[in-house]
């Protein structure tokens, strides 16, 4: 028998000088030592077959793919009479994978990262993937400034050729940025460009930012920061020559140099357009650009004339147009000047649009709210205007929308749209606290897709001790193609205000039916209209005003109204998800019908109005106004006087309680409401880049003004003041507020904390 052993990398390298086999040919193979691997996958890597002849050049290309393949360890190629032998010995594999120590992150995420580098149950072990894992856990805490991480790693052999890995995490402290240098600056001062950054040292709101922990990724945003900070206030040479990051022995502290040249500031010395005139004069072009001559060079400015030329040549269809802006710097003046060469290019059109994500929602239902049409001319607002009304359907957390050019031709994009659904389904509950009522609940559940097509159906079920509602309300936003909605809506109300403290007494029993239409007048406007049958039914108690006494005796303690509806609003906001710009308007009226057993009017305007002052501030302003009163000689109902106070309205007041009095001292509502609110809204510290969380501070005032004049010392604006919270979390949206009311009166009832919760299902 002849003996040929072949293991380890020696006799791999030196094979052909060390072994020196007789020739034989193979008559079978046969393999041993395999436990997990098929024999049949040896055979399919194995480079010789039954009938081949057996040399040293065969057997060295034999041992190199069968190393290669990564599954075994050891390695022997016997001959026994002709028959090929191939002994191997197997790599282990992985049985468990654990991480212990760990509190930075999740323990899960740790692990699947593993499985990028190589790692995971179930694999075969390789001691090159262990040190891999080693360095991707090191790396994952590091990138947190925790730089004195340590991971020990401990593998123990189990039966089965099988082993367990473990890694004990020491995670240690955070690293502190102490110290940022800047070097070079003449122009601005240190602490001033140390404001651009996001980096910083330690402070009040380091704790929620980790701002005071070195990234290499937020260095790099910050140095960027810093060139667009110059370069927008002229500095067209400015440079960052060199970084230096150090940190302490104790890996305790870190600190950051950076060495600038500022450079000479610059300004524009002339503007022209080169390029065709075919879609666009030059003159028309120039009023899109935002430089002039003798402005500071601005390389903002330049970007967004560059993004106004392109949007208003897409908006003709030229959706592949170039435009660059070619400098010609006199560095001895400091001065530049810019030619904005334009080229239209093609003009494209869009073939398809591709709708990804909607598992749930019908395609109809995406599609009727574009704007954009297939085969039509690409169109930049039109796009614009698909994304928005899409997003303002409420039917999912994102909406994310591209346009790609077609491949192999120079005239044809597709629209790709991704959205990410959200549960439409709602519950939603309210509640408030104050030292007379305690803790309030008001509740109803909402279904805004039913089955994907897009129709509201909702119910409220309201059983608080005052205010019983027993609501169904059915919609369907597209009854027509072109967009008329029509809505019913049958509902059942109980107002019983003796069991409040603050409300003048009564209760009112009404039961309701309508129908609703909404015709649009174009993408943001719409005009409405509805009809409904309402019966009310009022009872008093020995401490109803007189006022109340007095109606009910002239008018009957039962009537019955057909009640008309007209009103008209507008929405241009950018997003319904994450609001940053555009208005809210609504404008509506209700008025009884003659035919009815009573007369009167209610009109009422809103205008939201957003502002975004910087990427992340966007303000908000709302002006609420509502007008109500009678007509044919009838007063106005007092069960449809307008009240305000706590949420929605002026918070850090209990809720319906500003306005006129009774001589009880309770809160009777009026015939003027009045209500204006102004709100800073900016990303919770820290979570910059969710949308989900949003800290506001907020300004808010109201008045309710009476038929008969203001009851004494409850006459006059109400102020309050405070900070919101507004998140829209797995639970569902959630709104909370702590007010602080700016000029109550001894009379008026305070209620500074209230949230709203909407929960999903």
């Amino acid at each position: 028998m002849n003996l040929i052993k072949l293991a380890g990398l020696f006799l791999l390298l030196y094979s052909t000088s060390v072994l020196a086999i007789e020739p034989f040919t193979i008559k079978d193979i046969r393999v041993e030592g395999v436990q997990r691997t098929e024999p049949g996958t040896v055979f399919s890597y194995l480079p010789v077959k039954v009938g081949d002849v057996m040399d040293d050049q065969h057997a060295t290309a034999s041992l190199h793919a069968l190393f290669a393949t990564g599954f075994f360890k050891d390695i022997e190629l016997r001959m026994e009479d002709g028959v090929l032998i191939v002994v191997v010995k197997e790599r282990p594999t992985v049985a468990s994978v654990e991480i212990t120590g760990v509190k930075e992150f999740p323990k899960q995420q740790l692990i699947d990262n593993l499985k990028y580098v190589g790692l995971a149950e179930g694999r075969i072990f390789d001691k090159s993937a262990l040190e891999k894992s080693e360095n991707e856990l090191k790396r994952q805490y590091i990138a947190r400034g925790k730089y004195s991480v340590v991971v020990k790693t401990v593998v123990k052999d189990l039966e089965r050729n099988r082993v367990a890995v473990s890694f004990n995490v020491e995670e240690g402290g955070s690293s502190k940025i102490r110290r940022i240098n800047i070097v070079g600056n003449q122009v601005y001062s240190e602490k001033e460009l140390i404001g651009v950054m996001q980096l910083t040292t330690p402070g009040w709101f380091t704790f929620f930012t980790k701002n005071d922990q070195y990234s290499k990724q937020k260095l790099s945003a910050d140095m960027e920061s810093l060139r667009s900070y110059y370069m927008n206030s002229g500095y067209m040479d400015f440079n960052i020559e060199s970084t230096q990051v150090s940190i302490s022995p104790d890996k305790k502290d870190i600190y950051i140099t950076l060495n600038i040249s500022e450079g000479e500031k610059y300004t524009v010395s002339d503007v022209k357009v080169a390029g065709t005139q075919a879609v666009l004069t030059h003159d028309e072009i120039l009023k899109l650009i935002n430089l002039h001559p003798g402005d500071v060079f601005s390389r903002d400015a330049v970007t967004e004339s560059t993004r106004k030329i392109s949007e208003r040549l897409g908006e003709e269809g030229y959706a592949f147009a170039n435009v660059n802006a070619a400098p010609d710097v006199d560095k001895e003046k400091h001065q530049v000047a810019f030619t904005f060469v334009v080229d239209p290019m093609q003009r494209a059109y869009i073939r398809r649009i591709n709708i990804t994500g909607n598992d749930k929602t019908r395609d109809e239902v995406i599609r009727r709210e574009f704007r954009q049409m297939e085969s039509g001319w690409f169109s930049t607002s039109k796009i614009k205007k698909s994304k928005q009304r899409v997003d303002k359907l409420d039917y999912f957390s994102e909406v994310n929308l591209d346009t790609s050019p077609v491949p192999g031709t120079s005239d044809q994009m597709d629209v790709n749209m991704k959205v990410t659904e959200k549960t439409t389904g709602s519950f939603q509950i309210g509640a408030g606290y104050s030292s007379l009522e305690k803790v309030t609940l008001m509740g109803g559940i909402t279904q805004a897709n039913v089955f994907g097509t897009g129709n509201v159906l909702s119910t409220q079920v309201n059983t608080s001790r005052f205010n019983q509602v027993y609501s169904v309300n059915y919609t369907n936003p597209y009854y027509t193609d072109d967009g008329i909605s029509r809505g019913f809506n049958f509902y059942k109300r109980r107002t019983d205000t003796t069991m409040l403290a603050i409300m003048s007494q009564y209760t009112s029993d009404t039961y309701g039916a309508g129908v609703s239409y909404g015709i649009p007048i174009n993408d943001d406007e719409m005009f409405h209209l509805g009809v409904s049958l309402e019966q009310t039914t009022i009872g008093l108690t020995p401490y109803s005003p007189p006022q109340f006494t007095s109606y009910i005796n002239t008018f009957g303690p039962t009537n019955k109204n057909e009640i008309g509806n007209i009103g008209w609003s507008r929405d241009t906001r950018d997003s319904a998800i994450y609001t940053t710009s555009g208005t809210i308007q609504r404008s509506f009226i209700e008025f009884s019908i003659p035919s009815s057993d009573q007369r009167y009017y209610k009109w009422t305007y809103q205008n939201q109005w957003f502002h975004g002052l910087t990427r992340n501030l966007t303000l908000m302003t709302n002006g609420d106004v509502g007008i109500a009163g009678g007509y044919g000689g009838m007063p106005l109902p007092f069960f449809k006087n307008f009240y305000a106070g706590g949420v929605g309205s002026v918070r850090g007041y209990d809720p319906n309680t500003l306005g006129p009095r009774d001589m009880y001292g309770f809160s009777m509502g009026g015939n003027k409401r009045l209500v204006g609110n102004v709100e800073l809204m900016f990303p919770m510290p820290g979570m910059e880049k969710d949308p989900s969380v949003r800290l506001s501070a907020f300004v808010d005032g109201g008045e309710i003004i009476g038929s008969g004049g203001q009851t004494p010392g409850t006459d006059g604006m109400r102020y309050s003041s405070g900070i919101a919270l507004t998140w829209f979390s797995p639970a569902g949206p959630l709104k909370l507020s702590w007010a602080r009311p700016l000029n109550n009166q001894p009379q008026d009832n305070i209620q500074p904390l209230q949230f709203t919760l909407g929960s999903m299902f």
